[in-house]
């Protein structure tokens, strides 16, 4: 494999499982240093990731609170010296209850938004200081849902939208200053929050796509690193969806 991440450090959010694990394999294996940041207390990701030769280091994190993108930064700065790269990755759907606009609670939206918007915001808060002076590189992951609306995720479509304005947004403003900001938006996964999902459900996620099986993990880890390569120089307040070919899909008629 290529080693575009040689002597960078990577900090990935999200890292414990799914796509957030797949782009901390990735850049690893690439060359960087990660540093993952997760609400689970498991650093089996970056165990593995030493294991491989690579080097890593897990900070048990929530994405909501700034003191703790403070500790993940300085793990980052203090542990590898320096932040390069961002895969703003850690995101919820709504577990409390509904969440069509009608039945949805405040704390159901508060649930969704803080983690999916605002821990998009401030992990940028975060690093963009570090990247100045220097360059560095932003992926923010939302969803095809930020592009759609999908039934009954109305905190989840409207947390995920912000993110591409936001993306959007900030790469107008620090593009100009040598950072780039990105955005993927992915369409159904396979990780383990739909391990519980009925074979009839999984079919259908399936038929969504024009390409017939559901994404992997490694599917959007290859496209966020390109977008955190230099690679993708030129590629700034991009939003890319890695999709399967659902929004063609659905576009059709």
């Amino acid at each position: 494999m290529v080693s575009r991440f040689e002597g960078r450090v990577a900090v990935v959010t999200g890292g414990v499982q799914g796509i957030g694990q797949g782009i901390a394999l990735r850049l690893a294996a690439e060359g960087a240093a990660v540093v993952i940041g997760d609400l689970q207390d498991d650093d089996s990701t970056a165990r593995r990731i030493v294991a491989d030769g690579g080097r890593a280091a897990h900070v048990v994190m929530d994405v909501r609170r700034p003191g703790d993108w403070k500790r993940l930064v300085d793990e980052a700065v203090g542990g590898f010296g320096g932040v390069d790269v961002l895969g703003n990755v850690a995101g919820v759907t709504n577990t409390i209850g509904p969440d069509n606009v009608v039945e949805l609670t405040e704390a159901g939206w508060n649930h969704v938004v803080d983690t999916d918007l605002k821990g998009v915001w401030l992990g940028m808060q975060a690093v963009i200081p570090r990247m100045l002076g220097g360059g560095g590189a932003i992926v923010n992951i939302a969803s095809m849902a930020a592009l759609k609306g999908l039934e009954n995720l109305a905190a989840y479509s409207a947390a995920k939208g912000g993110v591409v304005s936001l993306t959007q947004q900030v790469a107008m403003e620090y593009s100009p200053r040598g950072i780039r900001v990105n955005c993927i938006c992915p369409g159904t996964i396979d990780t383990p929050i739909l391990a519980g999902i009925t074979d009839e459900m999984r079919a259908n996620f399936t038929d969504a796509h024009l390409i017939p099986r559901l994404g992997t993990p490694a599917d959007i880890a290859a496209a966020a690193a390109f977008l955190l390569s230099d690679d993708a120089s030129f590629c700034t307040g991009e939003i890319l969806p890695v999709d399967g070919g659902w929004n063609t899909k659905g576009s059709a008629g």
